[in-house]
């Protein structure tokens, strides 16, 4: 299951499952008001049965002053009920007749015990169509993210033929006239289109369980080696020692080759891209342009140039979570931009 499809169901789950809780909990605590003024009436109607016989186990009696408290009224403290009653032939006294609190506390927690089971087995119901809720919700996001899924699949696989055409077309217009500026601008033109087909491949797979033990410095002095051909006047420096990884090669490649390509795109003319690897860090600097709103640069379509489409960031994040690699961003205009990467502890192997 896909990230935006677990943060879909989760959501579902949570709005369905406490907007019910919360409902049913209301209901239980009115309910429960309800049955302690059902239990104190049912013990009113009981003294008032005693006030007449006398005969009365679960009650206490005494006498007390009359004008002290007003009769036939039930009376609840911390001692207890009580309710006090007339006596016949009698004007200074009247009848007391009391239920101890601790026989009184013994019945709410009978009563609230009661509700309990049943509020944990109505909560479990609530649960279980929360589940039902949340899954019947998410079937039209997944339907509709596997019809986008397949139209981006069909274009990828419809892009073959037409590249093909032109890289095949190119090849022979370059033996014949040779190198020149509009045919390199071409060439690039090409490579980023074909850059963007492995980055949509990319976006459509999961690597998340595939991963390969690799060397970090060579890694990334080979994709220096062969990105740094397309910015001639850019200096990469590697500042990185033999250092053996576990991630998915194809998916680092991946981040790192956006990356590296970005920091060579958009930096001033003879600029600089450092990388180093320091503590688990892997960091990529670069002189360039800077961004103006580092916090959304991994947002899907955001860009703040002419150039692109602005998905190779949004990818680059989507694959570092994947990897485990949890991935940020400093940029100043005008001075440049800070890519670090920093990989768990499982991912580091150690010194080669």
């Amino acid at each position: 299951m896909k990230k935006v499809e677990l943060e879909s169901l989760s959501k579902s789950f949570l709005l369905f499952f406490v907007s019910q809780t919360l409902l049913v909990g209301a209901l239980f605590f009115l309910e429960y008001n309800k049955e302690i003024k059902v239990l104190d009436d049912t013990l009113f109607n009981e003294m008032r049965v005693c006030s007449y016989d006398l005969k009365c186990d679960a009650f206490g009696i005494d006498f007390v002053p009359k004008e002290k408290f007003e009769l036939y009224r039930l009376y609840k403290d911390s001692e207890g009920l009580s309710g006090y009653f007339s006596i016949g032939g009698s004007e200074k006294n009247a009848l007391k007749i009391y239920y101890k609190n601790k026989k009184y506390v013994k019945k709410i927690a009978e009563l609230q015990r009661s509700l309990v089971v049943d509020f944990l087995f109505v909560l479990l119901v609530i649960v279980l169509f929360s589940i039902v809720f949340s899954f019947y919700t998410l079937s039209p996001l997944r339907n509709a993210l596997q019809m986008t899924e397949e139209f981006i699949k069909d274009i990828l696989h419809d892009f073959n033929t037409p590249l093909s055409t032109l890289r095949l077309n190119l090849s022979m217009l370059k033996s014949q006239v040779g190198e020149s500026k509009q045919i390199k601008r071409i060439e690039n033109a090409v490579q980023n289109i074909l850059n963007l087909q492995s980055n949509l491949r990319s976006y459509l797979t999961n690597h998340k369980h595939q991963k390969d033990e690799f060397d970090l410095k060579e890694c990334i002095e080979d994709r220096v080696a062969l990105i740094e051909k397309n910015f001639h006047s850019i200096k990469y420096h590697v500042d990185v020692s033999s250092q053996r990884v576990t991630l998915n090669r194809d998916s680092f490649t991946r981040v790192v080759d956006n990356i590296l390509s970005n920091a060579g795109k958009y930096n001033r003319r003879d600029g600089e891209v450092h990388i180093s690897y320091r503590a688990n860090r892997l960091t990529i600097q670069d002189t360039g342009k800077g961004i103006k709103n580092p916090k959304r640069v991994f947002e899907r379509f955001y860009k703040e140039q002419e150039r692109g489409i602005g998905i190779g960031l949004h990818i680059v994040k989507k694959l570092c979570d994947e990897m485990g690699i949890k991935i940020s961003i400093t940029s100043k205009v005008g001075v440049g931009s800070s890519f670090v990467l920093e990989l768990s502890k499982r991912a580091e192997m150690g010194r080669s």
